[in-house]
C-alpha cells in the first residue's frame, strides 16, 4: 500500500503569511495551477492511485478534486481527522501581528491552539485506519501543513522536519509494522515549471 500525502495548494492567506488553521480559506489561482501541475506529474509517474480523500476544508477539497479529475479517480468523503490544527486566537494573523500581541514565544502560550499530541493522535488514527481498511489500495490524501508536520514527527521523530510546501508530495509505503518514507516533501513538479 502506498499513501501519497499532499499539502493543499496556495491560498491568499498563505501568500500573506497568515495562519489559517481551521478557517475555511479557498485556493487562489496559483493554488489551482499548483494542483494541476501535481496532477500532471502524478499522471505521468508509474504509481497508480485508486482514490483521493481530503480534510473537507475547501482548499484541500478543491486541490483533491483537481487532482482526481486529471487522474480519473474518485474523491471519497472527507475525513475530519485530516483537518488542519486549530490555532485558536492566532488564526488569521501574520507573524508580525502574533509577535506584537504575544511575543516571539507565542506558541508556548495557551491561545486556544490544539496541542501537538492531539494533532498527532488524530493523524495517526487516520493513517492506521486507512492502512487497515484499504491495505490493497494506493491512496492520495490532501491535508494541511501543520497536520502533516505533526504526523511526520509522530512517525519519524525529528528525522523529517523541513517546512511542508504547498502542493508538496510525500509518499509512504506500508510494510508489516511501519510506514516507510519513499519520498518526502517533494516539489519538483512546481520547480520544473518555474524555469
Amino acid at each position: 500500500m502506498l499513501v501519497g500525502l499532499i499539502r493543499h495548494g496556495l491560498t491568499d492567506w498563505n501568500a500573506l503569511g497568515k495562519i489559517q488553521g481551521q478557517s475555511d480559506i479557498p485556493l487562489n489561482e496559483e493554488g489551482r495551477r499548483q494542483a494541476s501541475l501535481l496532477a500532471r506529474r502524478l499522471k505521468d509517474e508509474p504509481y497508480k492511485w485508486d482514490f483521493v480523500i481530503t480534510s473537507g476544508l475547501s482548499r484541500a477539497q478543491e486541490s483533491g478534486e483537481i487532482i482526481a479529475a486529471e487522474l480519473g479517480i474518485p474523491v471519497y468523503d472527507p475525513d475530519s481527522r485530516l483537518m488542519e490544527r486549530a490555532f485558536g486566537q492566532v488564526e488569521g494573523m501574520t507573524s508580525e501581528e502574533r509577535e506584537t500581541l504575544w511575543g516571539i514565544d507565542w506558541r508556548l502560550q495557551d491561545l486556544g491552539q490544539e496541542k501537538d499530541q492531539e494533532v498527532q493522535a488524530r493523524a495517526l488514527a487516520f493513517l492506521t485506519e486507512l492502512g487497515e481498511r484499504y491495505a490493497d489500495k494506493n491512496v492520495l490524501v490532501i491535508s494541511h501543513g501543520g497536520l502533516l508536520a505533526q504526523l511526520y514527527t509522530a512517525l519519524y521523530q525529528d528525522m523529517l522536519t523541513e517546512r511542508i510546501g504547498n502542493l508538496s508530495l510525500t509518499i509512504l509505503e506500508k510494510s508489516e509494522h511501519t510506514w516507510e518514507a519513499r519520498l518526502y516533501n517533494c516539489l519538483k513538479h512546481l520547480q520544473e515549471n518555474d524555469q
